[in-house]
């Protein structure tokens, strides 16, 4: 039986919308610090590092700057990374991939599948001009990761990996919020030497019983852009948590109070600023926001978000 035109179309409409109502929602999930410059416990240093535990699973976010903090945090905190076996890898900065290798290589000997599959953002691998010529941490420290049997997955545009826990990939830059440094040069696959924007820069989207989640490494994609895009493809209008860095650090209060107008009318209700993020620029989002020091915190090591408890931020974060 042939389906008329119109009827088609409106089931074709419908289908959407039909997934869109049945959205899995992650039920629990706790992030704790590894890295940062912050420290109740282990070592700080500039970088960032986080352990996600979602529902049962586990997924390291970034690795750290330095081969052997995160390594050592985790004995302190007495956190076992071996069973974990994917990493997310927000963008090629070594600052966040500093620890890749040392920790499959330590983790690997008590499980082979030990952080075995790394995900990246499409742009990471491309080569970075710069005084070693043109290469970057990441791409040469690739050829090492996968001798060591791991592998990258690549990408381009959003994925639910699990139900509720979403990769954003690469973030459209609506906003022009330019939070990286502009000197950086990069060179596309077509050969052509531009400007590094980051574009491989993405986040782990949490799309939670309590609303949104988002965990971002350096936010180089703007996070007002990482907060629209995520909403967007969640078919959301408001956005619960962020945890992270949001590299604001060095922003002008004018563009520090126009990103705080934002994310107060996207309804962030809680925040965890590590890294990047500045410790002025999270006290100056906690007042313009409207929030207090049990809900806007700067990131600690080992200071964690559960939605369960909100916000556990350590003692020197308090």
């Amino acid at each position: 039986m042939k389906v008329p035109l119109i009827a088609a179309l409106l089931i074709l409409h419908w289908m959407p919308l039909q997934g869109q109502q049945q959205n899995s929602k992650v039920k629990s999930l706790k992030i704790t610090i590894l890295s940062t410059m912050l420290a109740d416990e282990g070592i700080g240093e500039w970088g960032f590092s986080a352990l996600v535990e979602v529902d049962g699973r586990k997924i390291l976010f970034d690795t750290g700057a330095r081969p052997e903090t995160v390594l050592s945090n985790i004995k302190d905190l007495k956190i076992d990374l071996s069973d974990v076996t994917e990493i997310f890898i927000s963008h090629n900065h070594q600052d966040h991939t500093g620890g890749l290798l040392r920790l499959r290589e330590e983790l690997g000997k008590k499980n082979p599948g030990a952080l075995i599959v790394a995900h990246a953002g499409e742009g990471i691998f491309y080569p970075r001009v710069g005084a070693k010529g043109n290469t970057s941490y990441i791409l040469e420290s690739k050829p090492k990761f996968e001798a060591m049997g791991g592998k990258f997955e690549i990408h381009h545009e959003p994925k639910e990996i699990y139900p509720g826990v979403w990769i954003s990939g690469p973030v459209p830059r609506i906003h022009d919020e330019r939070n990286w440094n502009g000197t950086g040069k990069l060179v596309m696959p077509n050969g052509d030497v531009v400007e590094d924007k980051l574009p491989e820069d993405q986040s782990l989207i949490f799309d939670t019983e309590q609303g949104v989640v988002i965990l971002s490494g350096c936010g180089h994609a703007g996070i007002v852009n990482t907060v629209e895009y995520a909403q967007k493809f969640l078919h959301k209008t408001t956005t619960e948590t962020l945890i992270g860095g949001f590299h604001l650090f060095n922003l002008s209060d004018d563009k520090i109070n126009w990103t705080a107008g934002k994310l107060k009318a996207y309804g962030v209700e809680k925040i965890i600023g590590a890294h990047c993020t500045g410790i002025n620029a999270v006290f100056a989002l906690r007042e313009k926001i409207g929030l207090d020091r049990k809900t806007a915190v700067v990131g600690a090591v080992g200071s964690y978000f559960d939605l369960a408890n909100g916000i556990s931020p350590g003692q020197i974060a308090k």
